[in-house]
């Protein structure tokens, strides 16, 4: 119900942000932020039987004592039925190159008794994916070196149990209790059939896999002291991920042989704690003081081992490839906001940030930072129709701990250093996002902004090689529509076209040649559009829709590459609302034939020296199939 108000698209909690920070997604449950990150808001909707819904508000984030809540904010407001309800689905999936799956299922349940509530859900998500066609490899002139038949298939299995509690006496007091757990095990595979120009047929052999679980537990309190309300969350994630990549090639009559075996264990954990304090709401106006602190970590281990011929294999020295990364932060803010006029409200928040960095095993390194951040916020309701909101803000990036460890690309032959002296980016964000409903025919957002960018992350040299490092500047400008247009005055009953549209522009400096570029692999713009049909007077329903985007190039130390996905992603659907009482649906997805294709650059040297070697690849991975059924009970 939430995905298909007008105009409004959801925005989860987890924005791969360390700490949580002020709010970032747009979705409340019962005016309140849920407790989680990948246990966030949207996944709980997910949990929530339609039945035990009241209503659901569109309105200004501003209304709530939550930091960093502006524009449209959908609250679900549900009861607490004393009995137990939920919801079912199952699907299966189709495509070529790839055995089916069946075991795509989610049940979610959810009930309460008195002041608890409590829901449950089991989710199976499996993954399939391949691909096939040709590459070819050439000189720097374009003249043909080698080409390759490659096939490559991905399947992943993916499950997780999670649930909620909620409790809410007659005092007013509020807790809640999130908890996820889940399992994710990928494994890829390509196969190259090499026929190099004047040589012998060869084969290429890539198979990596993932065995990673993680675990997540949240809770939150809050209750009445003094003038106001004192909330306090805590959250504690943890994540260990062992990864296999094999790399074998070889002629086909067994010659020039090499193999590679590149494995890496990773450990991360995340312990939050936080406490928001909210008062003085009266006349338009409300404070809140909020703390948090939190610890972060990740820990590698990694080795490589190659051989050439039937040779054992041996280890290689890999520098910074073993090595625990640990954060501690702090931060501090004040939030007030008041209502200026009856159409014009503001809210102003200032903070600080300080933390603490420290890189321990191969490289040991300890920094502290201190940063200021916050924004100002001014929100119009010029009329009953529409709402302009202009927001100025100053944020801290939070650092991949990735960056920090070095890692091997067996497939693409290339990899990255670790950075021990990487710091976090500071941007500068200006908006205006301007909020429309058109009554009978829909609604739409519109956003705008531009940001400036100090100690960008990017893409630098490092020793003999390169990896993630920071740029002194770099500005980026952007466009996003979140729109929904009914077509019942025109005449086509039940029917909207919905659309998603972004747009963005950048420019840093290169710091290998010195001339301005793009920010690496950034979007350059998404576009994504639907249409549906509600048939009036029947169970039946059909839509068509089609996707598809671009980006930016992305630049190494000695290599230029890009992914492009034309002519885009489509898919058309037939659904029926009643086969014993549930939904069922069917979609052939890549109805346009969308082609993944990787060009790619390799200079001699660096990219100040001559091209030696180009690729470029086309695969085709045909139509996909998908049956799926929906219920409740």
């Amino acid at each position: 119900m939430v995905e298909r108000i007008p105009g409004f698209a959801i925005q989860g909690d987890n924005n791969n942000q360390r700490g949580f920070g002020q709010a970032q997604g747009n979705v409340l449950i019962n005016g309140q932020r849920v407790s989680g990150k990948s246990n966030g808001a949207v996944e709980a909707l997910g949990r929530i039987v339609a039945q035990n819904v009241v209503r659901i508000e569109l309105v200004d984030g501003s209304q709530f004592d939550i930091p960093g809540l502006s524009g449209q904010v959908v609250n679900v407001v549900t009861n607490g039925l004393d009995k137990t309800s939920g919801t079912w689905k199952w699907a299966s999936r189709f495509r070529d190159n790839l055995p089916p799956y069946y075991n795509e299922f989610n049940i979610a349940l959810s009930g309460g008794k008195g002041a608890l509530g409590w829901t449950f859900e089991l989710d199976s998500s499996p993954e399939r994916g391949a691909n096939n066609g040709p590459e070819y490899i050439t000189d720097g002139q374009g003249n043909l070196l080698e080409k390759r038949l490659e096939d490559f298939t991905h399947a992943a299995e993916y499950a997780s149990v999670a649930g909620s509690l909620a409790w809410k006496p007659a005092g007013g007091a509020v807790g809640n209790i999130n908890a996820r757990a889940s399992i994710y095990e990928p494994d890829n595979k390509e196969v190259s059939k090499t026929y190099p120009v004047g040589g012998p047929e060869g084969r290429r052999l890539f198979k990596g896999s993932e065995d990673e679980w993680n675990a997540e537990l949240g809770a939150d309190y809050e209750f009445g002291i003094g003038p106001g309300r004192l909330k306090t969350i805590g959250l504690v994630r943890r994540e260990y991920s062992p990864i296999t990549d094999e790399f074998l090639r070889a002629n086909i009559d067994g010659s020039d042989l090499s193999r590679s075996l590149f494995q890496q264990t990773i450990d991360e954990g995340e312990y939050i704690l936080r406490s928001e304090y909210a008062f003085g709401k009266f006349a338009g106006r409300d404070w809140q003081i909020a703390a948090e602190g939190a610890f972060n970590y990740l820990e590698a281990t990694s080795s490589l081992r190659e051989a050439e011929g039937i040779g054992p294999l041996q280890a290689v020295d890999l520098s910074n490839a073993n090595s625990r990364v640990e954060e501690q932060r702090g931060e501090i803010s004040v939030t007030h906001g008041r209502q200026i006029l009856p159409s014009l409200s503001a809210q102003l928040s200032v903070g600080m940030e300080v933390s603490e960095l420290s890189q321990s095993g191969d490289v040991s390194n300890v920094r502290t930072f201190t940063r200021p951040k916050g924004y100002a916020s001014l929100s119009w309701q010029a009329d009953e129709s529409l709402k302009l909101i202009t927001r100025l803000e100053r944020e801290v990036g939070q650092l991949d701990f990735f960056d920090f460890i070095s890692s091997v690309n067996l497939n693409a032959g290339n990899g990255q250093t670790g950075n021990s002296e990487i710091v976090p980016e500071q941007i500068w964000t200006l908006s205006l996002q301007t909020e429309k409903d058109f009554g009978a025919w829909g609604a739409a957002t519109v956003k705008v902004f531009g940001s400036s960018i100090e100690d960008i992350v990017d893409r630098v040299p490092i020793g003999d090689g390169d990896g993630p490092g920071n740029l002194d500047t770099a500005w980026q400008i952007g466009a996003e529509v979140d729109a929904t247009f009914k077509l019942d005055p025109l005449g086509v009953p039940g029917a909207e076209i919905s659309f998603n549209g972004e747009w963005y522009d950048s420019e840093v400096t290169d710091p290998l040649t010195g001339e301005t570029r793009p920010i690496n692999g950034n979007t350059i713009y998404y576009l994504f559009s639907e249409l549906r049909q509600d048939i009036p007077k029947t169970n039946w329903a059909w839509g068509i829709g089609f996707e598809r985007s671009k980006s930016n190039r992305f630049y190494r130390l000695s290599e230029v590459s890009l992914e492009a996905h034309p002519p885009g992603f489509g898919y058309v659907y037939i659904e029926d609302k009643d086969i014993f009482g549930a939904t069922g649906r069917i979609t052939i997805g890549n109805i346009t034939n969308q082609n993944d294709n990787f060009w790619r650059e390799i200079y001699d040297g660096s990219r100040l020296g001559d091209v030696l070697i180009r690729e470029t690849r086309e695969r085709d991975f045909g139509q996909i199939l998908t049956l799926r059924l929906e219920g409740t009970f």
